[in-house]
């Protein structure tokens, strides 16, 4: 789709057309890269990163503004292939730093779907596609789920006290279930991945909140590292 598309369509990301979309993800495939090769020289980097995130990210955009969109697409390939290459090669126990918490290989090829769904949406928003939800989704639920507590740190904010149970329909019908508590999160895993990743606005989705603490978690869920997200405007 990218490699035919106008890399000067604007996306729902304030400021990013498709290019700048497909450059972050470039550009973080580098640093991924980095991260399971090289750990040490990752961490190395992260206090610059830390005091210049806004300057980090644009300099992903910058590097690749002038490539022609051929050689941009086959850059982001291979630089793919090489971090899939790596991830395979790494022991199952072993921590690749990242942004937030180390994390495993499988749960670091997780984030890492993550982001490439998430910023992918933006650039299907932008060009007016069409994506149909698979059952790969299930990973980002996983991970939405998993990242509840790390939504409210994220904000400087005390993790409440008590679980939320999400029930979700997934692609094919089959419901996901996670958690346990009286709380509760319903509705299908697609609109689930769009509120955790901020693709969309909660009142956008049909996604209902049974009870304070499912409440007040979806009004701030993030599953990616990084600042506080300021998710999307309603629709």
């Amino acid at each position: 789709m990218v490699e035919h598309a106008d890399l000067t369509t604007p996306t729902p990301a304030e400021g990013w057309d498709v290019r700048e979309a497909v450059s972050h993800l470039a550009g973080t495939d580098v640093e991924a890269l980095l991260a399971a090769e090289d750990p040490a020289g990752f961490v190395a980097k992260l206090p610059a990163i830390a005091t210049d995130i806004d300057g980090f990210l644009t300099g992903q955009l910058a590097e690749r503004r002038d490539l022609p969109q051929a050689q941009l697409v086959a850059s982001w390939q291979q630089g793919f292939d090489r971090l899939l290459d790596a991830l395979g090669r790494l022991e199952p126990g072993t921590k690749v730093p990242w942004y937030g918490p180390p994390m495993s290989p499988a749960s670091f090829a997780t984030a890492r779907l993550m982001e490439y769904w998430a910023h992918g949406q933006d650039v299907v928003d932008g060009l007016g596609a069409i994506r149909e939800p698979t059952d790969r989704l299930r990973h980002i639920c996983h991970l939405g789920v998993r990242t509840r507590g790390f939504s409210y740190v994220n904000r400087g904010l005390a993790v409440p006290d008590g679980g939320v149970r999400v029930e979700l329909t997934a692609p094919d019908g089959s419901s996901w279930t996670y958690g346990e508590g009286e709380d509760r999160v319903t509705g299908s895993a697609l609109d689930f991945c769009l509120l955790v990743t901020q693709r969309r606005h909660r009142e956008d989705t049909g996604l209902v909140a049974t009870g304070p603490l499912a409440e007040e978690w979806l009004d701030i869920a993030q599953c990616f590292a990084g600042p506080p997200g300021t998710g999307r405007a309603k629709a």
